[in-house]
């Protein structure tokens, strides 16, 4: 019986009308993106880049910690080895139309070779274009240095 008259009442119906009409004379908050942004946490998960040491040798050791950790099988690396012994990555590879930005890659890694900058603002226009190489990694962690060590000594407290 009681459902019956709920039914009739609409009591659901109801309900949801006066939350629309709460928030339907509440102060709007709009965001014009392009001109105004958001703040972003510094922990925030965008583009991929490969850091350098001061000296300007890329940090990578090729240890495949960050291909054997992705969920997503998005990275790719070949290695060789170098005439004084050590062991550096050929080849290094990101497809970021397979990558779900989890963040494992750069976890995984000892030395902080790679790293998830705050950059969201990339696009490709065919599959080819967000296919990132070992140059093109490079060349954004140059570029984007100074971002990535303020970034890194802000979260360095949590961690």
């Amino acid at each position: 019986m009681a459902n019956i008259v709920k039914t009739f009442l609409l009591g659901e119906l109801v309900k949801g009308m006066s939350i629309t009409l709460k928030n339907f004379f509440a102060r709007k908050i709009t965001i014009y993106y392009p001109e105004e942004k958001t703040p972003q946490s510094v922990r925030f998960r965008g583009l991929h880049a490969q850091r350098r040491y001061p000296n300007g040798e890329e940090r990578c050791i090729a240890c495949k910690l960050c291909e054997a950790v992705c969920p997503a099988m998005a990275i790719n690396i070949e290695t060789e080895q170098r005439e004084d012994g050590t062991r550096r990555t050929s080849r290094y590879d990101i497809d970021l139309t397979k990558c779900i930005f989890c963040g494992f890659c750069e976890e995984a890694c000892p030395v902080d070779a790679i790293v998830e900058t705050n950059i969201f603002e990339y696009h490709g226009e065919k599959r080819g274009d967000l296919h990132f190489t070992k140059p093109m990694l490079l060349a954004i962690g140059d570029r984007y240095e100074s971002e990535i060590a303020k970034c890194k000594a802000a979260d360095a407290p949590y961690r």
